[in-house]
């Protein structure tokens, strides 16, 4: 949401407003926009000001501010641009973090807006400037360096400029020549190549040979001729040592300074930092070395603000800070997670009546279109895997024993069990397993459920999906493939009992002698559980139904904030339990004195409605063990290609945490992977306050299951390569990919993959694994704002932009007219007559489609079509009829993120 006055800048007049990227650069001191098609290119002699806007799960816009130098920008221009950069987050209601960035030295989070990479040219950006043709082909000599996001930096074209341990572009007019030295890893050269086709595709209008240069190999291959003899023939590169990354060390002491209003650097005495040293009405720098961190009270005022970023530009000109020194403003209440980091227990800022607000003012934008709500309905989470496969479940108990199928949907919490998930997708079976540990049972018991689960997954053909999951914090999608699940107190295994004797407390092992105290929960019948707790009155909830069994009576409890589904689902649960039970109806408030007394006595319990908190958007990490110490670096913006086949990457869905292994990966065991997903929760890196107890989950490359995919616009041919991160790229650069994809899928150590056709692409659909259903709140919340796609959680592919002046235009292959980029909805009418053939949105990915009313593609329909892709639903649809239902045209709906789209789908039936 903008908080725009009359003061601030009439170019900044409702920037953030709505999501995506936007630009605008300091001309003759004046704020310019620049345009769309011109992002990503900048000039080193100008200064730039970058808004990026992000709608999240929530429902709220999150903004990032980045000012960018030149390395030849005027030092007006760079104070200019950083006063505009305050002023603009002043006008976003100060909820936006800044970042200094210059030119070569980057953010990730800055370059990663522009994938592949931006390319700064010289001179200065100018707003009237025309198209001019250049006579001669400027040829250029580029070095990459980063293997998740690139720095690129034209270099002299001399054989001087080449080194063993970097990736080189050498562009040309007609062939653009990849050079590798040899020091240099497959991930730098695989990211070289998107550079390579990006100039390509920018440059030369698609039309250019690519050719590449291995370091050393300078015979038998007449492109390693054609490159050399380009800096006047061959000669040896000058040995050099490999390149080593310097480390960054906590040796280095953090020190916190406070800035007065004069812009006077004091450093505050102390060694442990804490939140309470910052004071809501100053300013303060944070010198970690490699970066700084400006924090600036809410109470502060502009001029204050103005002053102490000054006054820390000063300081890195005076302390001689190296140009990679990053700079970070922050007001209060937007601290970054590294920020947090350096501070001695950060206290967790949890605000949960934000959910509740923001249905309070859904329900209030339902009636002012004419519904008349008290109290929108809950979401109705469905499991985004089938879940009518086959069940298995293997009791822990020194070994392993498979329980009955009679049995199998009664766990205790004294127990490990291991279960086995079989289903349906894409024509063959997959497995998922987990381990649950049961909130009572004993360390052996896990760590034998552990090693067992890795010997069946072993001895199972292909790759399953493994899951380590807690009593009390299983996922949603865990109790769908159960369906129906009772959990009792207790347990059957040795373990369990020894430990109960040596601590001396009694077995509560359930039987139908004992009295027990049962709480019903779930959304559905194939979606319920009765878990058994502590029977005293604390354990009441109003939120809930409970069953009480005691030695003479059976009392059905009902919460005064229960629903009809919930009561429904205690009597189910009965059956279940003892169908011989003649239950004793009990409503919360009229409760008699048996039930109490069963109880301890009548006492305090929770009677305000359980708040269901946002989920936030998910991080992607990669991870690196080295000796037992884990190091992860965070991937923004990230996409299907971020994950690479050499690496290991964490995705942090704050609910539940996935740990991806590469084919090429060094981690030796899945077992191994477990271990880094529980180091990095230990780690907490975003400060969110993981629980260790987050449930996780191990998936390896080319065996991703749909609720790990839908994070991503998942290309299933690139997950079925063969080679590591270059030859994949390489692969794709050439035309050659389909070569690459392997015939058959076996096991995760053989390296192979199944062939999957390209026109298999699932798309995303909802958070933390599961689909949400949603109401036609969905459809009126975006008809003030319609998101460009631009989303934390995966980034579309880069749009094609023509940023150079010499570039062309690309040819038709038949008479060279030039071919439009912007997709269209086009109309043909069918020969037969009974129906229209449409060609949708390139990004619907569909093409030519027939059109059926509504009423015969909907789920559940009197009259369905059959032969059409289900997934794909509301493209056979007319445009008119797409416009009415979706309160939006086509090309706005494809815009949106796709698990907004794929939410608007259910809501109509579509899904």
């Amino acid at each position: 949401m903008a908080y725009f006055s009359t003061a601030i800048d009439s170019a900044l007049q409702g920037g953030g407003a709505k999501p995506g990227l936007e630009i605008w650069c300091v001309e003759n001191l004046q704020l310019v926009t620049v345009p769309k098609t011109s992002h990503g290119k900048f000039f080193s002699g100008s200064a730039y000001l970058v808004l990026n806007t992000v709608l999240l799960k929530s429902g709220t816009l999150q903004h990032d501010i980045h000012y960018w130098l030149g390395k030849d920008a005027k030092e007006v221009d760079s104070s200019f641009v950083s006063d505009k950069a305050l002023e603009l987050d002043e006008a976003l209601g100060s909820h936006a973090v800044q970042y200094r960035e210059v030119q070569g030295q980057e953010t990730e989070k800055f370059l990663s807006y522009f994938k592949p990479c931006i390319i700064p040219v010289e001179g200065v950006f100018s707003s009237r400037s025309g198209r001019t043709d250049a006579e001669t082909y400027q040829v250029s000599l580029l070095t990459c360096k980063g293997d998740r996001v690139v720095h690129v930096k034209e270099v002299p074209f001399s054989r001087a400029s080449l080194n063993h341990n970097d990736v080189f572009i050498l562009d040309t007019a007609t062939k653009i020549f990849l050079f590798s030295g040899c020091n240099s890893s497959s991930q730098e050269k695989a990211k070289a190549l998107e550079v390579v086709q990006y100039i390509k595709e920018n440059k030369h209008g698609g039309n250019c040979d690519v050719a590449t240069i291995d370091d050393g190999k300078f015979v038998g291959d007449p492109d390693v001729g054609e490159f050399w003899s380009l800096f006047g023939g061959y000669a040896p590169i000058s040995r050099d040592l490999p390149s080593v990354v310097q480390e960054q060390t906590n040796s280095s002491t953090v020190k916190l300074f406070w800035i007065t209003t004069q812009g006077k650097l004091c450093q505050c005495g102390t060694e442990i930092l804490s939140k309470e040293l910052l004071n809501s009405d100053q300013c303060y720098m944070l010198d970690c070395d490699a970066e700084l961190f400006v924090w600036m009270g809410r109470n502060t005022t502009i001029t204050e603000r103005k002053t102490s970023i000054s006054a820390v530009e000063d300081f890195v000109r005076a302390q001689g800070k190296s140009a990679s020194t990053h700079l970070t403003f922050l007001t209060q209440g937007t601290e970054t997670a590294l920020f947090k980091s350096y501070f001695d227990n950060w206290p967790q800022t949890v605000e949960p009546k934000l959910y509740e607000e923001g249905r309070e003012k859904v329900a209030a934008i339902f009636k002012q279109h004419g519904y008349d709500v008290k109290e929108l309905p809950e979401e109705d989470f469905q499991p985004f895997i089938n879940c009518n496969g086959t069940l298995k479940v293997w009791l822990v108990n020194s070994e392993i024993s498979l329980i009955p199928i009679a049995d199998q949907r009664k766990l205790y919490s004294g127990d490990c069990y291991i279960v086995q998930y079989t289903y349906p997708n894409n024509g063959r079976e997959e497995n998922l397993f987990y381990a649950w540990f049961g909130s009572r049972s004993t360390m052996d018991d896990r760590a034998d459920a552990i090693s067992q689960m890795n010997t069946i997954v072993n001895s199972t053909k292909g790759d399953p999906v493994l899951a380590q999951i807690v009593e009390g914090k299983e996922p949603v999608q865990f109790f769908c493939i159960f369906q129906t699940l009772i959990i009792f107190k207790g347990g059957m295994s040795k373990r369990y009992k020894i430990s109960v004797a040596e601590k001396c407390i009694s077995d509560e092992t359930y039987d139908d002698i004992k009295t027990a105290l049962f709480r019903v929960q779930g959304k559905s019948s194939n979606n319920m559980q009765a878990i058994q707790v502590d029977q005293v009155s604390s354990s009441l909830n109003s939120s809930y139904c409970y069953i009480l069994k005691t030695q003479t009576s059976v009392f059905t409890w009902i919460g005064n904030l229960s629903s009809e589904s919930d009561h429904d689902l205690v009597d189910r649960m009965l059956d279940l339990i003892n169908p011989t039970w003649q239950p004793i109806l009990v409503r919360e408030g009229s409760e008699p004195d048996d039930f109490w007394n069963t109880l301890g006595g009548r006492g305090e319990y929770k009677r305000d409605k359980e708040i269901i908190g946002f989920v936030e958007d998910p991080h992607l990490f990669i991870c690196e063990l080295n000796k037992g110490d884990l190091k992860v670096k965070e991937i923004y913006n990230f996409s299907q290609d971020d994950l690479t086949t050499e690496d290991v990457l964490v995705m942090d869905c704050q609910k539940e945490i996935y740990v991806w292994i590469g084919r090429h990966s060094k981690i030796g065991s899945k077992k191994e992977a477990l271990t880094i997903g529980l180091k990095f929760l230990e780690m907490d890196v975003l400060v969110e306050g993981l629980s260790l107890e987050t449930p996780l989950y191990v998936v390896t490359e080319g065996c991703e299951p749909p609720f790990f995919t839908q994070f991503f616009e998942w290309d299933f041919s690139k997950a079925n390569m063969l080679g590591n991160s270059f030859e994949r790229k390489l692969a794709i650069l050439k035309g050659k990919a389909q070569k690459m994809e392997a015939p058959l899928r076996s096991s995760w150590k053989a390296c192979s993959m199944e062939t999957t056709s390209d026109s298999l692409r699932r798309r995303s659909v909802g958070p933390n694994g599961l689909g949400t259903s949603s109401s036609p709140a969905s459809g009126i919340l975006h008809l003030g704002i319609q998101s460009s796609g631009n989303r934390r959680y995966s980034s579309p592919p880069p749009v094609t932009r023509k940023l150079f002046l010499g570039s062309s235009p690309v040819p038709s292959a038949t008479n060279g007219s030039v071919i439009s980029t912007t997709p269209e909805v086009k109309v043909q009418s069918d020969p037969s007559g009974n129906a229209g053939v449409l060609q949708a949105d390139q990004s619907a990915n569909v093409e030519n489609l027939l059109i059926y009313p509504y009423e015969r593609i909907k789920v559940v329909s009197n009259d369905p079509v059959t032969g059409i892709d289900i997934t794909k639903r509301e493209a056979y649809l007319s445009n008119a009829e797409f416009q009415e239902i979706f309160n939006m045209p086509r090309k706005a709906f494809y815009q949106l993120p796709k698990w907004r789209q794929n939410k608007l789908k259910m809501s109509h039936h579509l899904f």
